[in-house]
């Protein structure tokens, strides 16, 4: 067997590069995760749970469809979410025509009021060991990557 056949099973140096950025971006995603489920048990919501909130929160109110295309979901998964969210009453839905519209009750303004500032500075003060300028840097290369 020659090194040449025994080198093509072997990853290239870039290739080698590339894997372990994905496995460091893969655990530095993981850990902000469990911190962030840890973090947000404070009020009783899950992440995903979050999201929502903060999303009906800053638009006052969306239509189900509006509110999956801004997280990324199905329609159906946004039901659940939903139903979720009206049980513990924060958040309610209004048929108008063909739209269900989503907006958050008054007890829900008030989590939201209370919990999305706290949850912004938590999640900013993740990235406190970078300067300024490398969290630019970063933000540029991760754009890079995801264009």
């Amino acid at each position: 067997m020659t090194n040449e056949s025994s080198e093509t099973f072997l990853p290239k140096r870039d290739e080698r590069l590339g894997l372990l950025i994905w496995f460091r971006l893969s655990r530095v995603y993981s850990h902000s995760l469990r911190e962030t489920h840890q973090h947000l048990k404070k009020w009783g919501l899950s992440a995903a749970q979050f999201d929502m909130l903060a999303q009906i929160g800053a638009h006052d109110r969306l239509t189900q469809q509006q509110l999956a295309d801004k997280l990324f979901v199905t329609k159906g998964n946004i039901t659940q979410l939903i139903s979720k969210l009206e049980e513990q009453g924060f958040a309610q839905r209004e048929q108008e025509w063909k739209s269900k519209y989503v907006s958050l009750t008054e007890k829900g303004r008030t989590l939201f009021d209370d919990v999305v500032p706290v949850q912004e500075q938590f999640q900013a003060s993740q990235y406190d060991a970078l300067s300024r300028d490398e969290k630019k840097q970063l933000l540029r290369l991760l754009k890079k990557i995801q264009d």
